[in-house]
């Protein structure tokens, strides 16, 4: 019974810590979880005076969770106008400056507001604070503070602003006057064109200094470009010459975008003048990492050169070009979702109609991967001699779409690579020796013992070429011809380059006419003899007989 009785107990204050530990838990848990409840103008008053009073606390306190209440302050008011923009700050400062106003002007009694109202509006007593039921979309029946009430919020306070809080009221919102309602002029706070005089000020005057920011920033690069030593890292030298440009006018939009939020812009102004900052900032971070990509793909040039492989001389353009093409891509994207177009419901929209899209990029499709099958296969290489189809010519450049070959003509034919990568490829320039045959006919005149060491002595010439081929050649008596002796020249010469096959090529012939003349062989061209018949005999014809000249007539 001891053990028994003293195991309970154990189990009792386990689960007595337990809860106690739970309980603080789930009460922040529930109290955190607060609802916005407009059902009825009552609803939407004490939501949105408690909400406001939670957020002072929480601004002075530095609680975040109550901070944050003020978002469903925000969530009691009415947003029908789309063609007006609206930023968050605005709206955050609409909810401020109707507390500051409410608390200054009258303390609410929410037993006085009603709870069930059949009209189409309310207004709370000896304001202009307006509430309406929404009628149609997701809110629908929900009773809302009027769009034309809130954005008004800060006549409202300008007009209360110099009251003292009422007893019993939540003392405001903790507004803070800005430095330039203080001192500015008062010509300088009337407004031109939605913007107050000394907004339009700032705007000019931080559109010049950033400008100066620019300039400093390119100067500044250009003079750590001259004056640094970089020894064999030329590529630091190249990677600031490129981004100068781009990275002064980053540096530019950079200070653009702080100043215009210490201009206090809002709505419409905001939105076109932040929207045309983030343009240039993406144009221009886009152009900064471009020409990032460029110092990159000359520096894989360098390297390139530097090695024996001839692969990585292809791979180089392949590669520099995919990513320049994918910067660009993503640079744009970028520039449009900075001037608001949505790029997911975007690429959503190219996704439904993902079918149009590849039949119409099927042949875009087939050559980017035959240019893949191309440099996974390596049927040629960049320089190589080839012959495709009619085609016959050096290779120049392996790209996305197409092979550009140059002709021995030096036009430039352009193949698609779904050609390239189905037709025959003779590479000629692939071969590892270059063949020379042909056919040596002499007159059949020629003794037997000059026959053999011309023969002979054309053997010893082609062994002693330094590119010939020692191990197959072929130089025999073949045959006789019609008018002819044959004699067959066939060897190989080691040798990559076409012009130092026909160098060697050229040598060899002139010693074999040299051979020829030595040794007193003549080379025979196609003739013909014609006899006559007359009865039995035959005659041969008789030699012609040399031209008369000065011949009296």
């Amino acid at each position: 019974m001891g053990s028994l009785y003293n195991k309970e107990t154990c189990m009792a204050i386990l689960k007595i810590l337990f809860l106690t530990l739970l309980f603080p838990t789930l009460s922040l848990g529930f109290e955190s979880l607060t609802y916005v409840k407009t059902d009825s103008p009552r609803d939407t008053m004490e939501t949105f005076i408690k909400a406001m009073n939670d957020y002072k606390e929480g601004v002075e306190l530095n609680i975040p969770r109550q901070r944050a209440r003020i978002y469903d302050a925000i969530r009691c008011f009415a947003e029908k106008d789309h063609a007006v923009i609206t930023s968050q700050r605005e709206k955050e400062l609409a909810a401020i400056f109707l507390k500051e106003f409410i608390d200054r002007v009258l303390v609410i009694d929410f037993s006085k507001i009603p709870d069930n109202l059949e009209k189409p509006r309310w207004r709370l007593k000896g304001t202009e604070i307006v509430l309406k039921p929404q009628t149609e979309g997701e809110r629908q029946g929900e009773w809302l503070i009027t769009e034309g009430t809130w954005r008004r919020a800060q006549q409202f306070y300008e007009r209360a602003g110099h009251l003292p809080y009422l007893e019993g009221s939540g003392h405001g919102a903790l507004y803070i006057q800005p430095w330039m309602e203080k001192y500015l002029p008062e010509w300088s706070k009337q407004e031109t064109l939605r913007l107050k005089n000394w907004q339009w000020l700032g705007l000019l005057f931080g559109f010049f200094i950033g400008l100066f920011l620019r300039l400093l920033t390119y100067t500044t690069l250009t003079l750590y470009k001259n004056l640094s030593i970089y020894g064999d890292l030329r590529w630091k030298k190249d990677l600031i010459t490129q981004i100068e440009k781009p990275v002064a006018l980053i540096a530019a939009s950079g200070f653009w975008y702080l100043w215009i939020h210490y201009l206090k812009l809002e709505g419409l102004s905001y939105a076109l003048v932040n929207g045309l900052i983030q343009i240039i900032f993406g144009i221009a971070l886009t152009w900064a990492v471009y020409k990032c990509a460029n110092v990159f793909g000359m520096q894989l040039k360098r390297i390139a050169q530097e090695t024996e492989s001839v692969l990585d001389d292809q791979l180089v353009p392949f590669i520099d070009k995919a990513i320049k093409i994918t910067i660009v891509l993503l640079g744009s994207l970028l520039v449009l979702q900075n001037m608001g177009v949505n790029v997911f419901s975007l690429l959503a929209g190219l996704g439904l109609g993902g079918l149009a899209f590849a039949l119409a990029a099927k042949d875009t499709a087939a050559n980017l991967f035959g240019s893949i099958m191309i440099l996974i296969d390596r049927p040629f290489q960049v320089g190589d001699w080839v012959k495709v189809g009619e085609v016959d010519g050096n290779i120049e450049e392996i790209g996305f779409r197409s092979t550009r070959v140059r002709t021995f003509y030096n036009s430039l034919i352009t193949v698609p690579n779904a050609n390239m990568a189905t037709m025959e490829i003779d590479n000629m320039g692939a071969r590892q020796y270059r063949r020379t045959h042909t056919t040596l006919d002499i007159t059949y005149d020629t003794p037997k013992d000059k026959i053999a060491s011309f023969v002979q002595g054309i053997r010893q010439i082609v062994l002693d070429n330094p590119y010939s081929r020692k191990d197959l050649m072929h130089i025999y008596f073949a045959g006789y011809a019609s008018s002819s002796l044959q004699i067959m020249v066939y060897f190989f010469l080691v040798t990559s380059d076409w012009g130092e096959e026909l160098r060697e090529r050229e040598s060899i012939f002139f010693k074999i006419y040299d051979l020829a003349a030595e040794l007193g062989v003549e080379f025979a061209y196609p003739t013909q003899t014609l006899y006559l018949r007359e009865g039995d005999e035959l005659f041969a014809p008789q030699e012609p007989r040399p031209p008369l000249h000065n011949q009296d007539v």
